[in-house]
């Protein structure tokens, strides 16, 4: 597919997703959600063992994009909040680790989709906003993934204020793994991405996956969900092969995919 809103390379095991509409604020537009979830499909059944996800211009993204909403009936703005969630899930449902590499202002949507991204790097130019609470329009939305980075008391602070959230107090908070110097934000990334992918690839998909299923449950069915799926992972070859080269003082060799 020819992307009109997005760059999408392959470097080696890793795949950068690039949100390449600067001059828009890389809005979450309709257009830009709908290429964006192809791409993370597309990447998904790909070789890639990592992703990251990363935008170009001034700003990593606004968010949505007032205009789909302007005028909007109750079906067209469900439609439209309905594409958002399909992509946010579509970046929680691929097998690979996905790191967001932020370097500008990510607010609204655009805050969401660096919270529902696996792990997060942000330069300290960056700056976090969920500003609907003064506005209009409450984030409701953004506030159902920011909310599982940072728990209740911070995450009704972003939404009731609205205020920005610099890249420091992120990382503090939880939202973001690390906050760097903006010279070192491309390295960061990449040495957090390649850590994040090392060892089997199977397993790792594995793990995102059960992490995902387990994180909402209690924690007696969360134990249940972990032991079967715990039990079933080890008698995998990759996980023998990690047992047996442990064992025998070797470099394991991993040959399962997904």
């Amino acid at each position: 597919m020819v992307y009109e809103q997005l760059l999408v390379s392959i470097d080696g095991p890793i795949a950068t997703i690039t949100l390449n509409r600067p001059e828009k604020r890389n809005a979450l537009s309709m257009a830009m959600m709908l290429e964006l979830t192809h791409a993370l499909h597309e990447v998904s059944s790909s070789e890639a063992d990592g992703v990251i996800l990363a935008a170009n211009g001034p700003v990593f993204s606004a968010g949505h994009n007032f205009g789909d909403m302007a005028g909007a009936t109750v079906a067209e703005t469900t439609h439209l909040f309905e594409v958002c969630t399909e992509m946010m899930d579509a970046v929680q449902a691929m097998p690979q680790p996905v790191v967001a590499k932020v370097h500008a202002l990510a607010t609204a949507a655009g805050c969401q989709l660096v919270a529902t991204c696996d792990l997060a790097v942000a330069a300290d130019t960056a700056g976090f906003a969920i500003p609907g609470g003064k506005g209009g329009l409450f984030c409701h939305t953004p506030l159902v993934a920011v909310a599982r980075n940072i728990g209740r008391k911070r995450a009704l602070e972003m939404a009731l204020t609205g205020d920005l959230v610099d890249a420091a107090t992120a990382a503090d908070w939880g939202l973001i793994n690390r906050v760097v110097p903006a010279a070192d934000l491309d390295a960061a990334t990449l040495d957090l991405i390649t850590r994040a992918t090392r060892g089997s690839v199977l397993s790792k998909a594995m793990g995102k996956q059960g992490f995902y299923e387990q994180i909402g449950l209690p924690q007696d069915r969360a134990y249940e969900f972990a032991v079967d799926l715990m039990a079933s992972a080890a008698v995998t070859a990759d996980a023998q092969e990690g047992i047996a080269s442990f064992l025998e003082k070797r470099h394991a060799h991993f040959t399962q995919r997904r």
